[in-house]
């Protein structure tokens, strides 16, 4: 049986040409960046062409171009460094973070609260919408960071990050974007954005996963994280890997040239399984900005369903899907957005996220409505029976 593949915003499929530009350094290129020898200085310039092209892609400098090992190491960096770094110059020891964002960054701002930080964990609206003005009030003079994602991963709610950049800039404080889950489908240059950190990774742009860049304004002081070698200028010390960068790299300048097209693409493919769930499943609730979503995503509660129940019925008829974050699938508690944007325990406890991509087709599409449309009626039917049982019926 043939796998429809769903869940595009858990990771994607490496990309044949991205595979290929990784090859010569997984084979032959296999000398240490640090070295001195020739081997060595080819593995240094392939990082170098690495950063170059990302730079390209971002319209930043070089030098402001990070490599890490994934999303989450440089939303960690990011957090924590910009943190003790104020805190280290004697300049602040409060951080605010939406109450939707990764778990990257939640449990980073945990971490520091545990740390002696203050911070403020600014909510959001029915649709997952962080509100300028609240990021506004939740400052204090001794801010060191706000971090505001710049769409959510599990809803797919695009945040008015713009506006809130223009709040931080007047008032000086640093703003961490999180552009993990928009990358090839949204614009992501920091300019355009006004943040002064961006996070991201490679495998949700159809690259290899276990590397990702953060990317730091020029003059934005951060404390390193990991101690070592003082690879990345010192920020992040580690063994670079090159074949991991270089293909991050090619990745993401084919995801970009290809984003205009490809995002108008999925947006109808997103639009169609909208309103073909909407159409066939009683009740079907929407979760998320209804017009400012990822062109991708689609989130829905179905009243009366077990989400586990609903995730195991649709792997079993072909199509893999997702509740919500890869990161958090093991958690038996509702998931933090969802309550967040103030869904009761039973709708937060039935959520499926259907996620399109490079190779979603409209058959694909068309078949998945009619998928999860007749499981949900299988699901609602056993549910019904066992209630007439328990009472005696």
């Amino acid at each position: 049986m043939r796998t429809i593949y769903m869940d595009y915003a858990a990771t994607t499929p490496l990309d044949p040409d991205v595979l290929e530009a990784m090859l010569p350094w997984l084979r032959e290129g296999y000398g240490n960046p640090s070295s001195p020898y020739a081997a060595a200085r080819l593995t240094r310039a392939a990082v170098d062409d690495a950063r170059v092209q990302v730079a390209e892609a971002l319209d930043v400098k070089p030098g402001e171009v990070y490599f890490t090992s994934g999303g989450t190491e440089a939303l960690n960096l990011a957090v924590k460094g910009a943190a003790f770094a104020a805190r280290k110059r004697g300049r602040g020891a409060h951080v605010v973070v939406s109450a939707v964002e990764h778990q990257a960054v939640l449990a980073s701002a945990a971490f520091l609260e545990r740390q002696g930080f203050g911070v403020t964990r600014v909510p959001v609206d029915e649709y997952g919408v962080v509100h300028p003005v609240a990021v506004a009030e939740a400052l204090r003079p001794d801010t060191a960071l706000v971090a505001v994602m710049h769409a959510n991963n599990e809803i797919g709610t695009i945040q008015p990050v713009e506006e809130i950049a223009r709040i931080t800039r007047a008032r000086g404080v640093p703003l961490l974007v999180d552009a993990v889950q928009t990358a090839g489908l949204l614009e992501v240059r920091p300019d355009d954005i006004g943040c002064d950190l961006l996070a991201l990774s490679a495998h949700k742009l159809y690259g290899p996963k276990g590397v990702g860049v953060l990317y730091v304004r020029t003059g934005t002081k951060l404390e390193p994280l990991l101690h070592g070698g003082g690879q990345e200028r010192g920020l992040r010390a580690g063994t670079e890997n090159v074949a991991g960068i270089v293909g991050l790299a090619a990745a993401l300048k084919k995801a970009l040239d290809h984003r205009p097209g490809e995002a108008a693409r999925l947006e109808g493919l997103r639009d169609a399984l909208i309103d073909g769930i909407r159409r066939r499943v009683p009740g079907a609730v929407l979760n998320g900005h209804p017009v400012r979503r990822l062109p991708n995503n689609v989130h829905f509660s179905f009243p009366g369903v077990d989400g586990e129940s609903l995730l195991l019925n649709l792997d079993l008829a072909g199509v893999a899907a997702s509740a919500g974050s890869a990161c958090t699938s093991g958690s038996l508690e509702p998931s933090h957005v969802l309550t967040a944007v103030g869904l009761p325990k039973e709708l937060a406890a039935s959520g499926l996220r259907l996620t399109v991509g490079r190779h979603t087709t409209e058959e694909d599409v068309a078949a998945v409505v009619d998928i999860v449309a007749e499981t949900i009626e299988k699901l609602r039917g056993r549910a019904a029976a066992a209630a007439r049982l328990l009472h005696g019926e």
